[in-house]
């Protein structure tokens, strides 16, 4: 049985493995040929699904689980991790081709803990975009600002966000 993510990235014909849907399914970067695909934690990606990757970012090309044909796809990749790949490269487990590939231009966004005057702003407009999703009107104190730019958020925005989500 292919792993999920390949089936998600690469999607799979018909019957290609037990539970696969009968009419097969198209892949995110088919469906995003002629566009932008986001892969958030690029880094994790094993070894096996990086060299399809890597197929595609060189030569345009997709093969679909089950299938002996490649298809041809236009798409552009852009990446996220967390990791230093630079290191994962080192180690054998982020393959150096791949890396170089992706590498095209790096944004490098220092953790939120390093960015203490974002935390409150930021903090303020999910909770601007929640109050009006849910019609309920919400607002911080200023002790609750205080305590937002001091805590450390180990899961960055999207701790911030949850945090803000779940109240």
């Amino acid at each position: 049985v292919p792993s999920l993510i390949e089936a998600e990235l690469f999607g799979y014909e018909g019957g290609a493995f037990t539970g696969a849907q009968r009419k097969g399914k198209m892949g995110l970067i088919e469906a995003a040929s002629r566009g932008t695909l986001f892969l958030d934690e690029v880094g994790e990606l094993p070894l096996d699904m990086q060299v399809k990757l890597l197929r595609v970012l060189q030569d345009g090309e997709i093969v679909r689980i089950g299938s002996i044909t490649s298809k041809k796809t236009d798409v552009r990749i852009l990446a996220a991790t967390n990791k230093n790949l630079e290191q994962a490269v080192v180690k054998g487990e982020f393959r150096r081709d791949l890396y170089f590939r992706l590498k095209f231009i790096e944004i490098k966004l220092p953790p939120l803990r390093e960015r203490v005057t974002e935390i409150v702003p930021m903090a303020h407009a999910f909770l601007n975009y929640y109050s009006r999703k849910y019609s309920r009107e919400m607002s911080f104190t200023k002790e609750a600002d205080k305590a937002l730019a001091s805590y450390s958020w180990p899961g960055n925005v999207r701790e911030l966000r949850n945090m803000v989500h779940g109240l």
